[in-house]
């Protein structure tokens, strides 16, 4: 079957999809600070590579696959002291993925998965939250595989279980992947470990990068990051999007979410 990007295709491309058959899979990141040697842009290639491996899988698996752009602007508030840093309100990108699943579903869409690659604890509790009330209203089933979940994390690497994973070998090795020219080599190949765990942190009540020892917006050990792992990661992660949008489409109850 067909992988189609939505911001390409024309309005009569559009209106000939068959909706019900189709997944649309919407890229989530951030614009934030990852450390001196990563763009601002970091979550949102991650989603983006997450997004295509998943599509890809889906596709493979006889899905029609519908590639949404990706947002770039969500709740970002352990890192908003670092210029660069565009954080918004959880009721604004709350308000902005309801309207979008309301839009695929007057479309006829009835699945809509979330790549998401952006793990401020604001971010994820809303999207959790917005996810139940999609699901709630019964128009679209809607496919979250939260990666802070267990079930999901546990098929990550060492770094990312550990927490210690913001801007590290767990994410410079995806953009080293995707985007080896956004990377700022001399500087990611001379950074020390910065063994601080943000989930503890979290736990801790700890509420942004610096209170959590992350004083230049990087955790873990981006040193020894590879572009091999960063491949090796991305198509785990396209796995872990694919099975979960197998979940929600396989059921014969519309309006599930699973995360």
């Amino acid at each position: 079957m067909a992988v189609r990007e939505l911001s390409t295709m024309t309005w009569e491309e559009a209106r000939a999809l068959d909706g019900v058959r189709a997944v649309a899979v919407l890229p989530v990141g951030a614009l934030e600070a990852h450390g001196p040697h990563l763009p601002l842009a970091t979550d949102i290639i991650i989603a983006e590579a997450m997004a295509r491996a998943g599509a890809e899988r889906l596709s493979a698996s006889g899905y029609d696959v519908l590639l949404l752009p990706p947002l770039a602007y969500t709740p970002a508030p352990f890192a908003a002291a670092f210029p660069g840093t565009i954080s918004v309100g959880p009721e604004t990108i709350a308000a902005l993925v309801t309207e979008i699943a309301r839009g695929l579903a007057a479309q006829g869409v009835r699945v809509l998965a979330l790549a998401n690659a952006h793990f401020d604890p604001a971010h994820v509790q809303a999207l959790r939250t917005t996810a139940e009330r999609i699901a709630a209203e019964g128009a679209v089933r809607v496919a979250f595989p939260d990666l802070t979940r267990r079930r999901w994390a546990e098929r990550l690497t060492d770094e990312f279980r550990s927490g210690a994973c913001h801007a590290g070998r767990y994410e410079s090795s995806i953009v080293l992947a995707e985007r080896p020219e956004l990377v700022r080599e001399s500087l990611r190949s001379a950074l020390a470990p910065v063994w601080h765990s943000l989930s503890q942190a979290i736990a801790e009540g700890k509420r942004t990068f610096q209170e959590a020892g992350g004083a230049h917006a990087y955790f873990g050990d981006p040193a020894s990051a590879s572009a091999a792992e960063g491949r090796e990661t991305v198509r785990v992660l396209g796995e872990i999007l694919a099975e979960a949008v197998g979940e929600v489409s396989g059921s014969s109850q519309r309006g599930q979410t699973r995360g």
